[in-house]
């Protein structure tokens, strides 16, 4: 005969069983029935920024591919804290993603001491959407018009030049250049791109590393003037624009990706569908094309492929970030 606390326990466990076993069949019949409303993307920077520009386009393609709506969700601030850490306490349900890019999911934990999300552990992967390459541009009263002769100014005048930042790539880039090039460089950080960008078009600081998309406009239009991308090799996009390493700063490779991730424990079926459908989008020649004109470098993978990519960026942008001399903030 059982003794009454053995039983009590007996009927813990059975209940708990029943609970999970309800949970389960919940958690598959609103994967059966996915997406039934409409769905947030979730994203860390502000309006006009890069990946702002490239996910309304992508979303517009995904809203018709799944037959609900997509509203985007600007979270600007902390360096992509405020939106990475909004997702990760979501219910992981398919129904508010984060499109994100190195600032949130590779630099972050090197840059910054009280993290409110882990990047492995509280998201789930679903789908890398491309790159972005960033270019170095200087207001059009800075006295250089190559990355030497920035440098050589920057040395004859210690402290005199400052660089705006409104992303992880954008502060890394900076701290990178002044680190290789030997240069004393004031840091003026801001929320997103775009306010960083007026400022330096306003001669309020001297230059900033920006990605291709926010940024070109504004060279176009002779408000700014570029004078390398920060990938190790030229981008076809502006193949007159040399590399960092060409024009004489060694050591300079970085570049910014962008991928779609929800928060832990998504169902399966549904990471499934998002990634074919994200894919399918990215792969289109009508997409990739208008994407390459906005400087994005499109293209995909599957989810495990995002995972393992997340986590050896982590690493790559460890070393950067140390090799800068950052200390976290």
């Amino acid at each position: 005969m059982l003794s009454p606390l053995l039983r009590a326990l007996r009927n813990l466990s059975a209940a708990a069983l029943c609970l999970a076993a309800a949970s389960t069949a919940q958690a598959d019949t609103q994967a059966s029935t996915w997406p039934s409303r409409n769905i947030t993307l979730v994203l860390p920077f502000a309006a006009g920024s890069g990946t702002d520009t490239t996910t309304r386009l992508i979303s517009q393609h995904l809203s018709q591919a799944l037959g609900v709506g997509i509203v985007i969700e600007n979270k600007a601030g902390a360096n992509g804290m405020i939106a990475a850490t909004y997702v990760a306490r979501a219910a992981p349900d398919g129904y508010t993603l984060l499109v994100t890019t190195n600032t949130t999911h590779s630099a972050n934990p090197y840059l910054l001491k009280s993290l409110t999300y882990d990047p492995m552990k509280d998201f789930t992967p679903i789908a890398r959407t491309g790159d972005l390459p960033f270019m170095l541009v200087v207001h059009p009263d800075v006295p250089a018009k190559t990355v030497a002769e920035l440098v050589a100014y920057g040395k004859a005048n210690p402290g005199k030049l400052s660089y705006a930042s409104g992303s992880s790539s954008a502060i890394v880039s900076g701290a990178t250049f002044a680190h290789n090039a030997g240069l004393d460089l004031l840091h003026v950080p801001y929320k997103s791109s775009p306010p960083a960008l007026n400022d330096v078009m306003g001669g309020r600081v001297s230059m900033m590393f920006v990605d291709v998309l926010t940024g070109l406009p504004h060279v176009q239009g002779n408000a700014l003037r570029a004078l390398a991308v920060t990938t190790k090799d030229r981008t076809p996009l502006i193949p007159s624009l040399p590399s960092m390493q060409e024009a004489g700063v060694p050591d300079f490779d970085i570049s910014s990706w962008q991928g779609y991730f929800g928060p832990a424990g998504m169902p399966k079926e549904i990471v499934i569908r998002l990634n074919a459908e994200i894919r399918k989008i990215v792969e289109k020649p009508e997409i990739r094309t208008p994407l390459a004109t906005l400087g994005m470098d499109a293209f995909s993978g599957t989810p495990e492929e995002l995972g393992t990519f997340v986590n050896e960026q982590l690493m790559l942008w460890e070393r950067l970030i140390r090799d800068a001399g950052i200390e976290k903030q």
